[in-house]
């Protein structure tokens, strides 16, 4: 048995993992790698030929892992796709919206270009997310599924994202019986609406992310009294606009449950919430229509209260007219829009009209990338450039790491401790930069544990 890490070797984007035995190719993940420099083009070239892939495993819909799979299909696979439901559903319309942005960036013409340049090619079209979407075979969690005689697939949760799983693979080799593991991304335990990590079965090796090796949450505060604090200032005492960057997926379901309980308490009088993302809208419906995946306590609070993503004062925005309406709502208000990063998105329209509100606040709730806008908010330039216009920052910007859906560097201590030390052979870290790879293989190996940062192209025998 063989093992070969395509993507996420030493980086944290582009998750794609080839596994191989004698006479069957299962390709783990295949995400877009975001840190190639042309990524339309680069993301092209596969290291193997997509027609000798039997079969794909996806852990989660995160683009990073599941971006780049219209694009196998383009060259040549033609095999099923395995998931959960809710990652079926969710990468359904991540794939759909990636489809959109290829698209704006091939119509968006460079100052001073003729005026038939095209812009890169994209990946992909729709027509090949629907291909794509029709190779999907949705499996419960705990639930063995034969993929051959020899070959058994088992889903474990783990957080991070409804429906994202560990893929454990119990394999015959020649004879003998080798259990592997992928636990794609880790998420946190008691995060709002997804469920915590469980333990996996032992295995005899472990393909492990590292994003948080090295580093820790925020643990002296909790995230309530953060968003407290902060919606007190912004909107009661000071009567502004608290404006929140979140991801469409994950982030804004999470948040949007947590400022339910909130205000459902009466721990903070209603203030008016705007939810201006149409893919966050979609993925929220997901979120209801997969109801039987979210943990316990936001099952308990909608037997209690009713739906955890509908409240009194919360309003979905759908058309771009609605969106640039909310520009001149006058009263306290706080407004959730992606991207996350600000690259991008209609959060960029309530980023341009309030950057230089003074009673205005920023909130980032998740991880922006270096060179991002932002990240240049972030590490606090005075002046940022939006839409050909210098503009002098005076809105507050804050930032709080409780609604990060990595588990840190002691949560995946924690998860691969349960593995006994003894009888799992060999750990690889992905999905991390090499900071956080290194950091993650010291603490392990100071408990014995067999750990290797993975390099990519090296081929493993298992």
């Amino acid at each position: 048995m063989k093992l070969t890490i395509w993507g996420a070797a030493q980086q944290v984007t582009g998750s794609m993992h080839l596994l191989q035995t004698d006479n069957y190719n299962i390709l783990i993940d295949c995400g877009i790698d975001y840190e190639k420099g042309t990524y339309q083009e680069d993301n092209l070239a596969f290291p193997f030929n997509p027609s000798e892939i039997d079969l794909v495993i996806l852990t989660h819909a995160h683009i990073d892992h599941s971006g780049n799979l219209p694009t196998l299909i383009r060259m040549g696979y033609s095999g099923q796709i395995l998931c959960t439901g809710p990652t079926a559903d969710l990468t359904e319309i991540l794939l759909y919206d990636s489809v959109n942005i290829f698209l704006s960036k091939q119509n968006k013409r460079p100052k001073g270009r003729r005026k038939h340049y095209s812009g890169p090619q994209p990946l992909y079209l729709q027509k090949h997310v629907m291909e794509t979407t029709e190779r999907f075979v949705t499996i419960g969690f705990h639930k063995p599924f034969k993929i051959t005689g020899a070959i058994e697939l088992t889903f474990v949760p783990v957080g991070h994202l409804l429906g994202a799983a560990a893929a454990v693979l119990k394999i015959n080799d020649n004879g003998v019986e080798k259990k592997i593991a992928f636990t794609g991304d880790i998420g946190r335990k008691s995060y709002p609406v997804l469920v915590n990590p469980q333990s996996l079965p032992a295995v005899d090796y472990l393909v492990c992310e590292a994003t948080y090796g090295g580093r820790l949450h925020s643990k002296d505060v909790s995230l309530d009294d953060t968003l407290i604090k902060v919606i007190e200032e912004t909107c009661i005492k000071n009567s502004g606009r608290l404006i929140i960057p979140a991801f469409s997926i994950g982030r804004t379901q999470s948040l949007i449950f947590k400022l339910n309980q909130i205000f459902s308490k009466g721990l903070l009088p209603p203030v008016e919430i705007f939810v201006d993302s149409p893919l966050a809208n979609h993925a929220t419906d997901i979120y209801r229509r997969h109801h039987q995946y979210v943990n316990e306590e936001a099952k308990s609070f909608y037997e209690a209260k009713g739906d955890e993503f509908e409240f009194d004062n919360l309003t979905y925005l759908q058309s771009q007219k609605e969106s640039l309406a909310v520009s001149n709502y006058l009263e306290p208000c706080i407004i959730i829009s992606s991207a996350g990063m600000l690259e991008g998105g209609r959060i960029q329209d309530h980023i341009y009209y309030n950057i230089q509100n003074y009673y205005a606040t920023i909130l980032f709730i998740g991880y922006c990338a270096k060179g991002t806008l932002g990240d240049r908010l972030l590490r606090g330039d005075p002046i940022i450039r939006l839409r050909n216009r210098d503009l002098m920052v005076y809105a507050k910007i804050l930032k709080t790491d409780l609604l990060s859906g990595h588990g840190d560097h002691e949560d995946l201590m924690d998860y691969i401790r349960q593995q006994n030390k003894t009888t799992l052979k060999k750990i690889f870290l992905v999905h991390g930069e090499i900071n956080s790879l290194t950091a993650l293989k010291s603490a392990l190996e100071a408990e014995e544990y067999q750990a290797e940062i993975a390099e990519r192209g090296v081929i493993y025998e298992l």
